[in-house]
């Protein structure tokens, strides 16, 4: 099929609209769910750092390689090795959903050491202003260090949302749906190259989209200038 004919194929354009969908909400869901348990992480090992308002280096060092291993393996072998606990928590190891499980968990320490990178960036004077002033532990986590870090952590979550593009159009090898199994399917599988151009614009404007939008975000969260 090319180009033309592919651009005059109601059902074609139908199945990218759908492969659409499913890869923003593989996206957004799973990023939405690495932040949530990501940031308490990112957030313990910054203050367990050395020199920090809870220093724990033995506390640092074990979370610290447990994040770093997690960042390292691959995610085709995290997503198949998982297997098992994607059965386990959404009944199925095929489809969105199921691609939902070892996209959070792949970006769950990429998350981490990104919140810690933006935390560490925030001021030592600010956070002994908080102390002078009797804040509580709670406090400066919630009023300052997150107050302060937020164009550091919305700059994160653009880039943790544009991996994990990359990481869902991966899991349509596998049956997870979205713009890579279409691309597959169609593209590859059925010798269509003209589905897979289509397919790979479509990825590359919904990432400039992701990261205009996050990059205006943070001018506006950043006071600094």
């Amino acid at each position: 099929m090319g180009l033309g004919e592919l651009i005059r194929s109601p059902y074609l354009w139908e199945q990218l609209r759908q492969a659409s969908g499913e890869t923003l909400a593989m996206t957004f869901i799973s990023l939405a769910l690495a932040e949530v348990i990501g940031i308490p992480i990112g957030v313990w090992l910054t203050l367990s750092r050395p020199g920090h308002l809870r220093a724990h280096p033995a506390v640092y060092q074990v979370l610290g390689t447990i994040v770093n291993v997690g960042r390292s393996l691959p995610f085709i072998i995290l997503m198949v090795a998982i297997i098992p606990f994607t059965r386990w928590v959404v009944g199925t190891s095929i489809g969105t959903w199921a691609a939902i499980v070892p996209l959070t968990v792949a970006a769950i320490p990429f998350v981490a050491r990104l919140v810690e990178t933006s935390l560490n960036e925030v001021e030592w004077g600010v956070i002994e202003a908080a102390q002078a002033m009797g804040a509580s532990l709670l406090q400066i986590v919630w009023r300052v260090l997150l107050r302060e870090a937020r164009p550091g952590l919305v700059a994160g979550a653009t880039i943790t949302a544009i991996n994990l593009i990359g990481y869902s159009a991966m899991a349509g090898a596998i049956g997870g749906g979205g713009l890579g199994d279409l691309a597959i399917r169609y593209g590859y599988q059925r010798f269509q190259p003209a589905v897979m151009l289509v397919t790979l614009v479509v990825l590359v404007v919904v990432v400039q989209g992701i990261q205009f939008t996050g990059d205006v975000l943070v001018r506006r969260l950043d006071h600094r200038g």
